[in-house]
């Protein structure tokens, strides 16, 4: 791809609207110029972070360590099936009847 002569960085006015172009995206001139100084700033600030030697990190899901904080499962009594089911409009089986919601197919 061929930059223009009005680069504001890493990427061109150009090569923005190309990558719109490709996305179906119509955007003016002016959000041309935004993006294009936009995107440039996110390639600059991704270019950095690329830099940073992290030889000897251990890789992390998170910067944080976390503790899970979910309760142990432990069994404990519910409402009657009987009873939930006496609640509902209809039922069928021993399940709740609901309307139909999809056609049969063709």
């Amino acid at each position: 791809m061929q930059k223009d002569t009005e680069s504001s960085g890493r990427i061109s006015r150009d090569e923005v609207a190309h990558v719109a172009r490709l996305a179906r995206l119509k955007i003016d001139e002016d959000e041309l110029d935004t993006y294009t100084k936009q995107l440039s700033a996110v390639l600059d600030h991704a270019a950095q972070v690329a830099a940073i030697d992290t030889a000897g990190v251990l890789p992390t899901s998170h910067p944080i360590p976390l503790i899970n904080v979910a309760r142990e499962d432990a069994l404990s009594s519910s409402i009657d099936r009987e009873e939930v089911l006496s609640m509902a409009p209809g039922t069928e089986a021993g399940m709740f009847k609901v309307p139909r919601i999809m056609e049969d197919s063709p």
